[in-house]
């Protein structure tokens, strides 16, 4: 078979690399920045990836049971409760061959500018998976950090399929039927989870138009 020319090679690449995501994972780096934005992939160890349970031996856990790791110390404010966080954020089902369903990839097939899709939510006010509300703390502005989510009362809940009040809910059509493929599974699939989030900004209350409550 003749290989196409270098620019046909190219596009090829990047095809192959959208449809197989699981085998990268598995030797992705834990992290790495581009231009300050999050461009980093899970970094999985263990036999039988997707299939059996994975090593979380470097991972920090809450009394809660939410598992995290930071790729890069922040320098700026905090976020407490009653705060609003901005963050750049990308998530997999790594429970179930580490498919995306938000990326920067993603985002950039459909056409979504970098920022539109920043989340925003107020530390404590419930409109966030308690993972991730219970994940930024400690963190700093300029902070990256990963957050895994094993246990079902700590991810999205059953109550709300369609992510509407309780979310990160995906910005792409494709990124939320990766993860409602997972989440609304009834076969015995692993629905682990994994978020990347970069602490954008902290707004206190009175700050930048915020009013807490």
């Amino acid at each position: 078979m003749r290989l196409p020319p270098s620019a046909g090679r190219a596009t090829l690449l990047r095809g192959l690399l959208a449809l197989a995501p699981a085998a990268l994972l598995k030797r992705a780096p834990a992290a790495a920045l581009e231009g300050g934005q999050l461009a980093f992939q899970p970094s999985l160890t263990g036999k039988g990836y997707g299939k059996t349970e994975m090593d979380y031996s470097d991972f920090e856990r809450t009394p809660s049971g939410v598992l995290f790791k930071d790729a890069k110390k922040g320098s700026g404010k905090s976020p407490e409760a009653g705060d609003r966080v901005v963050l750049d954020w990308s998530g997999y089902t790594i429970g179930y061959f580490g498919r995306p369903f938000e990326s920067k990839q993603l985002r950039s097939l459909d056409g979504i500018e970098e920022g539109q899709a920043f989340l925003r939510f107020e530390v404590g006010g419930g409109t966030v998976i308690p993972a991730l509300e219970q994940g930024v703390l400690g963190m700093s502005e300029g902070g990256v950090r990963q957050i895994v989510v094993t246990r079902p009362e700590l991810g999205y809940p059953t109550s709300d399929p369609a992510h509407a009040k309780v979310g990160p809910k995906p910005s792409t059509f494709s990124g939320q039927r990766a993860l409602d493929f997972v989440l609304q599974n009834q076969e015995l699939i692993d629905k682990t989870l994994l978020f990347n989030v970069k602490i954008i900004r902290v707004d206190k209350p009175g700050t930048n138009g915020w009013k807490a409550g």
